[in-house]
């Protein structure tokens, strides 16, 4: 039976057995140092001369970079290891030698290590920000089963849009023509009629042509939906929301963090309560920082740096104009050309995490909204079932998965939030 390095400690000054990787290695002619690791830690081992026999050191002058091995000794505190312990090998034994590997300690282009994007996640910092992400994911779903939500899942191919036909990926269906989902929404919409409140998780497609920072055509995506919530309240879940969120990813994935070099001290003074400010507060502040946008434009990444930029701590802003967004969303009583509506930005520059909207729970504004907004109605019939059937006032909200990552994590670009990303010019590997 072999250890898993993170239960290293439980084992000083015992003789265990390690599997793992080499991700380096030197030697003095006589010793030879190996760096070790698992997906759990990694070790330093040093291999003499004078205490194998000659099977196990002839086995270890075969080794190459990344070669996966099993290695046999006692293990002990050394302050000069990088780890702070080491392991005395006895015995080596040979699982794979590896071929030249191609991802060196030079640096590398953007596109090489993309292009090895397969081998690129074996390293330090590659696999810190996934044990991130996993943290992320899990406090998602650690707050909504506290908070009485139901995890429930929404169909990938659907037969209409949810917010627009320009950027979805369409395909044949047994003659007739469906699409990538871009949001789980519409369908979260009918489950809370049966289980009140409900979020869903999976992968959304949006065939946007942008070659940004922030922008991928296949992501992660958390819908929430909930029945008899309206929109001051729904501000309330996404904020509690990020809140634990942070919370949870400061108390585990300190080392993590480390290895990102993430600053955390902006992590930790992210409390509530969160800024909210109108849009139209917004265009009057984005105009006094000189940028060219008038009422009715719509916040592009370079807006949403700017603005979030003035903030130490996410920002709401609300009540956007509803010809700028989904025709869904429940316009407001004081101003009906405006919509109850909220983007979350992050701060730091990071831009948009969430958007949210209390929904249109009369049947004719609904109607008219689809014919506003130009859609086609027989494909929607279902949706517009449920305000005839007993509807109540609900919002929801979605948040992405990769954002929320590239933001934690301190990233400059979303490409290394997901283990093989989607981008406009990238399909594989």
């Amino acid at each position: 039976m072999y250890i898993l390095l993170k239960d290293i400690k439980k084992h000083l000054n015992k003789t265990i057995s390690l599997k793992g990787w080499v991700f380096n290695y030197r030697s003095s002619g006589s010793i030879y140092f190996l760096q070790l690791r698992d997906s759990t830690g990694e070790i330093q081992a040093i291999i003499s001369k004078k205490e194998v026999n000659k099977k196990t050191w002839e086995a270890c002058q075969k080794i190459s970079l990344e070669s996966s091995i099993e290695i046999e000794g006692k293990v002990y505190c050394e302050k000069r290891s990088p780890s702070g312990i080491e392991m005395l090998v006895k015995n080596l034994k040979i699982i794979h030698i590896a071929e030249e590997y191609p991802i060196g300690k030079k640096v590398h282009g953007t596109d090489f290590l993309m292009d090895h994007r397969h081998l690129w996640i074996r390293s330090k910092r590659q696999a810190a920000i996934l044990k991130i992400r996993d943290e992320i994911i899990w406090a998602i779903r650690s707050f909504f089963k506290e908070e009485g939500f139901i995890l429930t899942d929404s169909p990938i191919l659907t037969p209409t849009s949810c917010e627009g036909t320009t950027t979805l990926f369409s395909t044949k269906y047994f003659g007739k023509n469906a699409y990538l989902s871009q949001s789980g929404q519409l369908y979260l919409e009918a489950m809370i009629y049966s289980l009140g409140k409900v979020y869903d998780f999976g992968p959304t497609f949006r065939a946007e042509k942008s070659k940004t920072r922030r922008h991928l055509t296949e992501f992660w995506m958390m819908d929430a939906e909930a029945a008899f919530v309206e929109h001051k309240e729904n501000m309330k879940i996404q904020e509690k929301l990020i809140c634990y969120i942070i919370e949870q990813v400061l108390k585990n994935c300190e080392q993590e963090l480390k290895i990102l070099e993430r600053d955390v001290q902006p992590l930790k003074s992210i409390k509530s309560p969160f800024p909210i400010i109108t849009y139209e507060k917004t265009i009057k502040k984005l105009q006094q920082k000189g940028v060219k946008i008038k009422w009715g434009d719509d916040f592009g990444g370079e807006e949403e740096t700017i603005i979030s930029k003035m903030f130490d701590k996410p920002v709401f802003i609300e009540k956007y104009p509803g010809k700028i967004k989904a025709f869904y969303m429940k316009p407001d009583i004081k101003n009906p050309t405006l919509v109850l509506n909220n983007d979350c930005l992050a701060p730091e520059g990071y831009g948009e995490i969430i958007g949210g909207s209390q929904r249109i729970d009369d049947l004719k504004i609904l109607e008219k909204k689809i014919k506003e907004f130009k859609l086609l109605k027989d494909p929607l019939e279902w949706y517009l079932d449920l305000r005839r059937y007993g509807s109540v006032p609900h919002s929801g909200f979605g948040l992405g998965i990769e954002r929320m990552v590239a933001w934690i994590c301190g990233l400059k670009h979303i490409r290394e939030t997901i283990p093989f990303p989607r981008l406009i010019n990238r399909l594989k590997p």
